[in-house]
């Protein structure tokens, strides 16, 4: 019914930059708060960052200062622009969003399959 795509992984040295997106599609009334999740390998699945539909943001410390969300509600897409990437923020990336079904009355979250992200030289 709901699908939420990732898209913009991949390999970046130190310092360098990627931009994530997220797309979601299906049977959608409405997309509420959307996020952004990682995963490194023997870790916890952390908060990266969070954005409401009206655009409030809110990130975690590590990336305070270095990663930038945003989204554009018409195309039911959220982006996360990823700058001076260090080897620390390597991980699988998923997003996740609040969405109403068509004929639904209530919100329910859905993932993404994850992308992933590999800050390395």
């Amino acid at each position: 019914q709901v699908q939420l795509v990732e898209s913009g992984g991949g390999l970046v040295q130190p310092g360098g930059s990627l931009r994530l997106s997220c797309a979601a599609s299906g049977n959608i009334f409405s997309v509420y708060a959307m996020s952004w999740y990682r995963q490194a390998p023997g870790k916890e699945r952390d908060l990266v960052a969070g954005i409401t539909t009206g655009g409030s943001a809110n990130y975690a410390d590590s990336v305070k200062g270095r990663f930038t969300i945003s989204r554009d509600n018409a195309k039911n897409e959220m982006y996360l622009q990823m700058n001076s990437l260090k080897p620390e923020d390597t991980a699988v990336y998923y997003c996740n969003a609040w969405i109403v079904i068509i004929g639904n009355h209530h919100s329910s979250i859905y993932w993404g399959q994850g992308t992933q992200v590999t800050v390395s030289s």
